[in-house]
């Protein structure tokens, strides 16, 4: 295996956990950014407020896209058993 295929296998694990992890990460900010609105608007400054709705969000979001993230890595797999068949 030479250096531009080692890079190439690099950049693709890299770009798939972007993948994988964007959506869960977008929308725990977008919760968190919401919240913490809310508590700024109303001088709530309760903390376990901030950390409760985040929680429950991002697990919904990781049941819910759990199918694209086992897909996402099933594909890299494969990936990357091809390049190591093929030599």
């Amino acid at each position: 295996m030479t250096g531009p295929e080692v890079l190439d296998i690099a950049r693709d694990a890299l770009w798939t956990t972007v993948k994988i992890a964007a959506p869960t990460m977008l929308v725990g900010l977008a919760v968190g950014l919401v919240v913490a609105l809310f508590q700024a608007l109303t001088q709530i400054q309760e903390q376990t407020l901030a950390f409760i709705p985040k929680i429950l969000v991002v697990f919904l979001v990781l049941l819910l896209t759990l199918p694209f993230m086992a897909d996402a890595l099933a594909a890299f797999m494969v990936e990357v058993s091809e390049r190591i068949v093929a030599g």
